[in-house]
C-alpha cells in the first residue's frame, strides 16, 4: 500500500520515539513495541517505496565500539532511528529495503556538527552490523557481515578487531592452536566451524606469544554463531576487553 503524506509519518515517528524512549526502563515489551512503530514509519520516509516483506530486506544493526566518544545518536538518510547509544551497546537489527543510505553520527542529543556521514550500501537477503569505531577524533564505520545460518549440533566463532590502537593479533585456544592469524584492526575474520565446546582463548600480539588479553571460559553452544569482539584500548581506558555479539 501507498505511504501516509510525510507529514503525517514525520508526526507519528516523533510520536512513538517519545513513547519508546518512555518506556524504555519501565516495560521492555512496550518499549520494543513502539520502537519498532517508530522505525517502520522512518523507513517509509526515507525510501518513499512500498511494503516488502522483510525477508527480501537487509537486516542492519548499530554497534557503538569507539572508546573515546560519547553516547550518540545515529541519523539514517536524516531521520534519527537510534538515540543514546553508548559504548559496547548495539542497536537491534533493522530492515532495509535493498539500496544506499546516509548514516550521520551526532553526539547524544545534539544535533548542531555530526562527528561522522557517511554512506553505506545494504544487499536484500544480508544481515549487517555496522561498528561505529576507532577514536572520535578518526572515527569511521566499520561493517561486518552477519550470519545465522550454522550446520546442525554445530557453532560458529569468529574475531573482530576493534581496538583502535592494538596491534594486529592472533587468537588462540589458551597455550595452544592458533584459531585466526594475523587479524589487524577492522578486520572480521570468517566464521570458524566448530563442535559446541567451552574454552578459554587468548589474544597475542601476531606472530609471537605475548598475551595482551585472555579471554576465559567462552562457551560456544549449539546452532549459534557468535563474533568475539576486541574493544577498548590496548594503552588507556576504557581497557582491552572482549564481548561476544551473536546475530
Amino acid at each position: 500500500m501507498k505511504y501516509h503524506s510525510a507529514d503525517k509519518l514525520v508526526q507519528k515517528a516523533a510520536k512513538y520515539d517519545l513513547l519508546a524512549s518512555y518506556y524504555k526502563y519501565i516495560d521492555p515489551a512496550k518499549h520494543i513495541h513502539y520502537y519498532q512503530k517508530h522505525f517502520y514509519c522512518m523507513q517509509q520516509l526515507m525510501t518513499g517505496g512500498y511494503y516488502r516483506p522483510a525477508a527480501y530486506n537487509a537486516m542492519v544493526r548499530v554497534f557503538h565500539a569507539s572508546p573515546d566518544a560519547p553516547a550518540v545518536d545515529v541519523y539514517i538518510n536524516g531521520q534519527r532511528a537510534i538515540r543514546d547509544l553508548t559504548f559496547k551497546e548495539k542497536s537491534d537489527y533493522f530492515s532495509f529495503q535493498e539500496g544506499s543510505y546516509q548514516i550521520q553520527i551526532y553526539p547524544a542529543g545534539n544535533t548542531n556538527q555530526p562527528v561522522l556521514t557517511e554512506t553505506i550500501s545494504v544487499e536484500a537477503g544480508k544481515m549487517y552490523t555496522v561498528a561505529a569505531a576507532g577514536k572520535l577524533e578518526e572515527l569511521k564505520l566499520i561493517t561486518a557481515f552477519d550470519t545465522e545460518s550454522v550446520p546442525r549440533n554445530k557453532t560458529k566463532v569468529r574475531f573482530w578487531h576493534l581496538s583502535p590502537d592494538a596491534p594486529a593479533v592472533d587468537v588462540a585456544v589458551r597455550g595452544g592452536e592458533v584459531l585466526f592469524r594475523n587479524v589487524p584492526f577492522g578486520k572480521a575474520t570468517r566464521y570458524l566451524k566448530l563442535d559446541p565446546t567451552t574454552v578459554d582463548l587468548e589474544v597475542r600480539i601476531a606472530g609471537t606469544e605475548t598475551v595482551v588479553l585472555t579471554i576465559p571460559n567462552v562457551r560456544l553452544k549449539a546452532n549459534k554463531a557468535y563474533t568475539a569482539v576486541a574493544v577498548g584500548l590496548a594503552k588507556g581506558t576504557p581497557e582491552l576487553q572482549a564481548m561476544f555479539l551473536k546475530p
